[in-house]
C-alpha cells in the first residue's frame, strides 16, 4: 500500500490548545503560551507510526491471486444464493472474470518462477473465509442480497486500491504490465456494483 506518515496532535498538545482557547480575556498571551509550551514538555511526544514495509512482487501475486479467489468464491455462493436477477447476474461475472485473472496472474507467476507470498501479518484469507461463511450462514433474499452487493463494492475499492499499490511497488514490467491491463476491469466491477446496489437500496 502507499505509505504515508501520518502526524498526530498529541493529547497535551490538544489540551493546552483548549486551555488557552478558555482563558479570559484578563489572561496575558505569553502566560497561555507559556502553559503550553510546559504541557507540551512534560507529556511524552506521539511517535509517528513506523511507515508499512515495501510490497515486493511475491507479496503482490500473492495479494492478487487471493483477491481473484475470494470474489470468485463469493460469487459462486450469490450465484445461487442470490434472489435479484441482476445480482445473480453480477455473481456470475465475478465466477468467470475473476477465474480468468486469477489465471492470468497464476501463469505469470509460473513463467517468471515467483512463488506467491502473503505480507508479514496480512489476514485477508482468515477475512476472506468470514465472509463465505457469513453469506452461507446469512438467509437469503432481498437483505442478502444488499448484503453482498454492499460488501461488492468495498471489496472492489479495496481491490482496486491493492492493484494500484502493487502497480507502483513491483519490480518486474510484466508484472506491472499485467495489473495495468486488469485494473480497468477491477473499476468497472466497482461500477457495476455501485449501480446494483444503489438500485437495491432505493425505496
Amino acid at each position: 500500500m502507499f505509505r504515508r506518515v501520518l502526524h498526530r496532535t498529541s493529547i497535551a498538545a490538544l489540551a493546552a490548545a483548549a486551555l488557552i482557547a478558555g482563558c479570559g480575556k484578563d489572561n496575558k498571551a505569553e502566560d497561555s503560551a507559556k502553559l503550553a509550551d510546559s504541557m507540551a514538555m512534560a507529556a511524552p511526544a506521539t511517535p509517528a507510526p513506523a511507515p508499512a514495509p515495501a510490497l515486493s512482487d511475491p507479496n503482490i501475486v500473492a495479494l492478487l491471486d487471493g483477491a481473484n479467489a475470494t470474489d470468485s468464491s463469493a460469487g459462486a455462493i450469490a450465484a445461487s444464493k442470490g434472489t435479484h436477477t441482476e445480482v445473480k447476474s453480477f455473481a456470475k461475472d465475478m465466477m468467470r472474470d475473476h477465474h480468468a485473472l486469477r489465471k492470468a496472474g497464476q501463469d505469470l507467476a509460473k513463467k517468471l518462477n515467483v512463488t506467491p507470498e502473503l505480507p508479514a501479518g496480512d489476514n485477508s484469507m482468515a477475512m476472506a473465509q468470514s465472509w463465505r461463511d457469513s453469506l452461507n450462514a446469512m438467509p437469503k433474499g432481498a437483505e442478502w442480497d444488499k448484503a453482498y452487493m454492499a460488501h461488492e463494492v468495498t471489496y472492489h475499492e479495496q481491490v482496486l486500491a491493492t492493484a494500484q499499490a502493487g502497480l507502483a511497488a513491483a519490480q518486474n514490467q510484466e508484472l506491472k504490465d499485467l495489473i495495468a491491463k486488469a485494473a480497468p476491469n477491477i473499476q468497472a466491477h466497482l461500477d457495476h456494483a455501485k449501480s446494483i446496489h444503489a438500485k437495491l437500496v432505493t425505496p
